[in-house]
């Protein structure tokens, strides 16, 4: 296990307005692929005026729309929330609720977040290396109660076939721990998604619409687990814990199928050319997801500050030392990113 360590307020993309100030670049003329989300989102239609005037109904057929969405059985509960991290900041307070504290492993790295939210409630927190995540020894589960996986990993890209994570289930059940999978880049890897097992005891899914739909900003996502667990998370979070306008939006989006596969194919198309793009230019040994790729590289935050001098925001990492792209959103900010890297030498 590696030794949790996380800064009170752990930092995330998009953190354009920082930027402007480090860097004196108006905003308007950023190019921003720091946050891994789709560029080009669902489009948001009007909403009915009724929405914003009344409160969200529970019984309103969004979970079933969720369970068409994620094909998830008829008998796991698909709670809507307000994006998946409310669901990680409220799971450590059910968890000891139900069995006190304990011991919580995390992928490291990883987003920091699901670290620092069980760590904050008190629990004893440690870490994850992909190295440790393949392995066929198993027997560092019994000294956990929660293990916390994020399926792809985010920023390294690393992805476990449900066997593995199935198995780590069983062997967890035994002292009643948990699995928390966080699934917020799974688009694109359907075959590697638990959905299908969503309601399984001590299984919890997490699903978010702000990375393949774009939609970050209001804040919708979703919680696929058995139904006993479910209702546990209901009472921590409270009534309406997702506004109307958002259960509105999550409804049309999720159920546009069309939409949905015309933009995986543009994804997909994108996700490649990103990878050519930076090949092309010396940034090698790459690793992703769908909406972004990640390199190591030892000058990672020269090369950061370098792009952002050029007006071009990415996520930079220094344990190990890395830097995230997300995809831009035209052919603009595509020949834009092109002629920055060609303007940095970048080498080994």
């Amino acid at each position: 296990m590696i030794p949790f360590r996380s800064p009170e307020s752990p930092e995330h993309g998009g953190r354009l307005e920082v930027a402007v100030r480090k860097w004196g670049i108006p905003r308007e003329q950023w190019l921003d692929l720091s946050t891994g989300i789709n560029p080009v989102p669902y489009p948001v239609p009007v909403i009915p005026m009724e929405v914003w005037q009344r409160l969200p109904e529970p019984d309103d057929g969004l979970e079933d729309i969720i369970r068409n969405w994620a094909g998830a059985p008829a008998d796991a509960a698909c709670l809507p929330v307000a994006g998946s991290q409310q669901a990680i900041m409220a799971l450590p307070a059910v968890r000891t609720r139900l069995h006190g504290l304990g011991q919580v492993a995390v992928p490291m790295p990883g987003y920091r977040e699901h670290g620092h939210a069980w760590h904050r409630a008190g629990f004893d927190v440690v870490g994850i290396s992909a190295e440790q995540a393949l392995a066929d020894d198993l027997d560092w589960l019994d000294s956990v109660d929660v293990v916390v996986w994020i399926n792809p990993n985010n920023p390294t890209g690393q992805v476990l076939l449900p066997e593995r994570l199935l198995a780590w289930r069983e062997r967890l059940q035994r002292n009643g721990g948990w699995l928390v999978v966080d699934e917020a880049f799974i688009d694109g890897y359907p075959d590697h998604a638990l959905d299908p097992w969503a309601g399984a005891s001590n299984l919890i899914i997490l699903r978010s619409l702000g990375k393949f739909f774009g939609l970050a900003g209001i804040r919708a996502g979703a919680v696929l687990a058995e139904e006993a667990l479910a209702t546990q998370l209901i009472h921590e979070l409270g009534p309406w814990s997702v506004s109307g306008p958002t259960c509105y939006l999550m409804k049309q989006a999720l159920a546009d199928v069309a939409w949905q596969t015309q933009t995986l194919k543009e994804l997909q198309e994108a996700s490649s050319r990103m990878s050519d793009l930076l090949e092309k230019h010396g940034l090698l040994a790459r690793s992703g997801t769908l909406l972004f790729q990640t390199v190591r590289h030892p000058r990672a935050a020269e090369i950061a500050d370098s792009l952002a001098r050029c007006g071009i925001l990415v996520r930079c990492f220094d344990s190990p030392p890395a830097l995230r792209f997300g995809l831009p959103a035209d052919e603009l900010d595509w020949q834009c990113l092109a002629e920055a890297l060609s303007g940095i030498h970048i080498c080994h």
